[in-house]
């Protein structure tokens, strides 16, 4: 079974953050490449969606979390298997606290 992969609200309005800050600090195509190797990095995800490890920050949670890394961001989602779909939470740098 093949997943669809949902982005948040949240998550997609932490990557045009992402996005704006990579095109003031650096040039344009650095903030497309980081993009949308972000945005990429969840394919991964359709076919296994449990291959991210589980977000021990969020371990209480009623929803268990897991997480991807894209070179210094960390794209936390849930696995929704009765829908078939991977929910992006959110997206971040780790270099900020959480």
């Amino acid at each position: 079974m093949k997943y669809e992969v949902i982005w948040s609200e949240s998550s997609e309005f932490q990557l045009d953050e992402i996005f704006e800050y990579y095109e003031n600090e650096t040039i344009l195509s650095v903030a497309i490449e980081i993009i949308q190797g972000i945005l990429n990095k969840p394919e991964i995800l359709r076919k296994s969606p449990f291959i991210g490890q589980k977000e021990p920050l969020l371990k209480e949670r009623k929803i268990e979390y897991r997480y991807l890394v894209f070179k210094s961001f960390k794209i936390i989602y849930s696995v929704d298997q009765k829908n078939a779909e991977i929910r992006v939470a959110d997206v971040f740098d780790t270099r900020q606290f959480p």
